[in-house]
């Protein structure tokens, strides 16, 4: 699939329909894959949540796609798919959009950064009838475990600018542990975003087109194998060009809604 729209015959009957996916886009994840998915079982089983945990492995060059195949057979919650598309953090993620069964889809990354009791509360906080959860790592309430200060400092940058320029008082829209329900995912395609500046478009989206959100505090933690996929040279361009699109399709919403009424 091109990850153009959510293939509804995906979505199983009401009375057999997942309360909650898990989506985990991995790519050379060997190291790291197998902790992050049995934690987030394990966290999501302990409170009885109806969950599926779909994994989209990214073109991974490792032992990542074993490892998912061998959890599969372990773990019967456990999906794993392949991403046939181009590589990349976004086209991963769409990958998983076109297939999760669930009435919510939470991306969760797989290095082990997102803290499972915190996606527990991501769900609960959904069940309270928000259209979408987002997490803020820079809260009170929040703990940062060794965030890199080049990346954090372009991460204020950019998120300030990102409020100042939607009116928003939300402060942690690049962060990529959200929740959406199944009826906001499909709202938002086309989705143009293929790298990591997805997790700005997508929240974005929704906001502009005025969903409800809840945002709570979440931890993050640095990894501890592995290396990151994200790419300072390579994904301020993309950012900035998603920014400014969302930011256009703000005016041209308003006037949808404006004629509506």
């Amino acid at each position: 699939m091109s990850g153009h729209y959510i293939d509804d015959s995906a979505e199983p009957a009401s009375e057999t329909k997942i309360e909650l996916s898990v989506l985990v886009p991995a790519h050379n994840e060997e190291n790291v894959i197998e902790q992050t998915v049995r934690s987030l079982v394990t966290a999501l089983v302990n409170e009885g949540i109806d969950h599926e945990l779909l994994i989209v492995n990214d073109n991974s060059a490792d032992r990542t796609r074993a490892v998912l195949e061998q959890l599969s057979h372990q773990l019967h919650t456990v999906r794993v798919l392949d991403n046939l598309d181009s590589r990349g953090f976004g086209q991963a993620v769409k990958c998983g959009l076109n297939a999760f069964r669930g009435q919510c889809v939470a991306i969760v990354m797989a290095d082990g950064s997102d803290d499972p009791k915190d996606l527990v509360i991501f769900f609960k906080k959904w069940s309270e009838g928000y259209d979408c959860v987002f997490g803020d790592r820079f809260t009170i309430n929040s703990k940062i475990i060794d965030y890199p200060w080049p990346k954090l400092y372009l991460n204020r940058l950019g998120n300030n600018l990102i409020r100042l320029l939607f009116l928003i008082s939300y402060k942690d829209i690049s962060n990529a542990f959200k929740l959406y329900s199944r009826h906001v995912v499909k709202d938002l395609y086309p989705l143009r975003s293929s790298g990591f500046n997805l997790t700005v478009e997508m929240p974005l989206k929704a906001i502009v087109k005025t969903y409800t959100y809840a945002v709570v505090p979440n931890n993050w933690y640095n990894r501890n194998a592995g290396r990151s996929k994200w790419k300072i040279n390579e994904t301020l361009t993309d950012y900035l060009f998603i920014v400014w699109k969302c930011w256009i399709e703000k005016f041209t919403n308003r006037k949808n809604v404006s004629r509506h009424h």
